[in-house]
C-alpha cells in the first residue's frame, strides 16, 4: 500500500468511472478504480477501458443504479453500468476459494480450474486473486491514493510481468491466463517473471478446456492488438498457436517458410500496419488469409479424387475447413459468411471477359477479397503476380479504359461460343378413327 506519489489524479481518469465511485462511496461502499487503466497510465498509454472494484455485492450494486445497470455473467459475475456506448465494468472484491463449499458461489474442475467464482471478500484479498502484480493496483479518487499490494509499481518499472501466487495453480484456476502472459509481453514490451514462464508450455494443452466462443474472443485481443507478428512469435515459442489453430500445424516446416507460414506473417503484418494508421480491421480477413492456403490444398485433393469440378470442390472445401476452424475457435456467423465470401471472390477475380470484372467490383467484400489477391502474388509469384497488377490497374482506370482492359483481355483469352440448340419441332398428331 502506498501514497499517490506517481501523478495519477481524477482529471486522468473517465468521468463516468469516477462518476460510479462516487456513488457507491454516497451509499457507504468502499470502490476504486483499478486494474490495467492505471497500469497503462503509469505507461504514458491512453488507457482502453476504466474498470472499478467495490465491496458491494452485484445485487446491491444493481438496487444502486437500477436500469442503468446490467449484470452479467455466471462464472464471474459483474455489473455493467451503461452511460450510452460507454460500459464501466463493476467487479466486487473475490477472496479465496479454501473455505467455501458452496457450489452456487465456488466450484472447481478436477484439472483446477474455476468454474464458478463467486466469493466475496476484502481489498486486500481482492488484490491476491488478481492475476499479475502491474493489474494489482487500486486508485481511490477520494482520498488520491494508490493501493499497490504486491510491488506491481516496481515490476511496472522493471518491464517484468509476474503472476500472484503459484503459476501452476493460477494457469489451471483460469488456463487464458496463459494467453493474457502473452498479450501483455507483446503489447507492454515486457518480460515474463522466471518463474511464471516455464510452466505454460506444460500447462498449455489446458487450453482444450476453455468454451470455443471464448477462445474466438481471446484470439482477437491477441492478433488484432497491433503486436500481431510479435504476438504470433511468442505464441509459437511457448506452443499456444497449435492449441488455437490445430488444423494449421499439418502446413507448417521446420525453417518457417511454407506459403500458410509466409501467408500468416503476411496478414498479420498488414494487420498491424493498419491499426498503426487507425483503420479499421476485420477479423474475417485475417482468417481467411490464415486458412487460404489449407482451403487450396482441399480443393485439390477433392478434385483429384473426387472428381469434382472446381465450383462444387470449393463448396465442399469451404464447409470442411471452417468446420474445422470452429471447431477451436467458435467464430460468429457474420465472420463465418465473410470468409467465405473472401474465398469465393478469389474464383471471380480469374474472370475478366465481358460484364464479369465490372459485377465482380461491386460486390461488398471486393476489396478485402483483392487484397487477399495482392498477399498471393508476393508469396506465389508468377500468375498471381500478372492478375493482381491487371486488377489494381482496372481499379484505378476510367469506364473507358476498362473496358479497353476488358476488350485485350477477350482479345488475349478468347472465350468459346456458347452453342445455341434450337428445340425440336412436335410432330402433328395423326388423327385416327378412335380420336377424331
Amino acid at each position: 500500500m502506498r501514497a499517490n506519489l506517481l501523478g495519477i489524479n481524477p482529471r486522468m481518469i473517465s468521468k463516468n468511472a469516477l462518476s460510479v465511485v462516487e456513488k457507491l462511496n454516497r451509499n457507504g461502499y468502499e470502490a476504486y478504480v483499478v486494474g490495467g487503466c492505471l497500469r497503462d497510465l503509469l505507461l504514458d498509454k491512453k488507457p482502453k477501458d476504466f474498470d472499478v472494484a467495490t465491496n458491494a455485492r452485484p445485487d446491491q450494486i444493481q438496487a444502486i443504479f437500477q436500469r442503468q445497470c446490467r449484470l452479467v455473467g455466471r462464472r464471474f459475475r459483474l455489473a455493467h453500468i451503461m452511460f450510452g456506448r460507454d460500459i464501466i465494468e463493476v467487479a466486487t472484491f473475490r477472496a479465496n476459494h479454501s473455505d467455501i463449499e458452496n457450489e452456487n458461489a465456488s466450484k472447481q474442475s478436477e484439472e483446477g480450474m474455476l468454474l464458478r467464482d463467486n466469493v466475496y471478500g476484502t481489498l486486500e484479498q481482492d488484490a491476491e486473486r488478481r492475476d499479475f502484480t502491474v493489474n494489482a493496483l487500486y486508485y481511490s479518487p477520494k482520498d488520491n491514493l494508490v493501493y499497490d499490494y504486491f510491488n506491481g509499481i516496481e515490476d511496472l518499472k522493471a518491464g517484468k510481468l509476474r503472476l500472484i501466487g503459484d503459476p501452476v495453480t493460477r494457469y489451471q484456476e483460469d488456463p487464458v491466463r496463459m494467453l493474457r502472459s502473452i498479450r501483455f509481453m507483446a503489447k507492454l514490451d515486457m518480460f515474463l517473471d522466471k518463474s511464471s514462464a516455464p510452466h505454460i508450455r506444460k500447462l498449455a494443452h489446458l487450453l482444450k478446456n476453455i468454451p470455443p466462443a471464448r477462445l474466438f474472443d481471446e484470439s482477437l485481443k491477441l492478433l488484432q492488438s497491433g503486436q500481431g507478428v510479435k504476438t504470433y512469435n511468442l505464441l509459437r515459442e511457448y506452443h499456444l498457436f497449435e492449441q488455437l489453430f490445430p488444423s494449421l500445424m499439418p502446413y507448417f516446416t521446420e525453417r518457417g517458410d511454407s506459403f500458410a507460414e509466409r501467408m500468416i506473417l503476411a496478414a498479420l503484418t498488414s494487420t498491424d500496419e493498419r491499426i498503426a494508421d487507425k483503420l479499421r480491421v476485420n477479423p474475417a480477413f485475417l482468417f481467411a488469409a490464415f486458412f487460404w492456403y489449407p482451403l487450396r490444398e482441399k480443393v485439390e485433393i477433392l478434385k483429384n479424387e473426387g472428381g469434382l469440378n472446381n465450383h462444387d470442390a470449393y463448396a465442399l472445401a469451404n464447409n470442411e475447413i471452417l468446420d474445422l476452424f470452429c471447431k477451436n475457435l467458435a467464430a460468429p456467423r457474420r465472420h463465418t459468411a465473410t470468409i467465405r465470401d473472401i474465398w469465393f471472390l478469389q474464383l471471380q477475380l480469374l474472370k475478366r471477359n465481358g460484364k464479369a470484372p465490372e459485377r465482380t467490383m461491386e460486390h461488398n467484400k471486393f476489396r478485402a477479397a483483392f487484397d487477399l489477391l495482392a498477399m498471393r502474388a508476393e508469396i506465389e509469384g508468377g500468375e498471381a503476380i500478372e492478375l493482381s497488377a491487371w486488377w489494381h490497374e482496372y481499379q484505378l482506370s476510367t469506364d473507358e479504359q476498362r473496358s479497353a482492359l476488358v476488350k485485350e483481355q477477350d482479345k488475349q483469352h478468347p472465350q468459346g461460343k456458347k452453342k445455341f440448340y434450337r428445340p425440336r419441332r412436335r410432330k402433328p398428331k395423326v388423327k385416327t378413327a378412335t380420336n377424331p
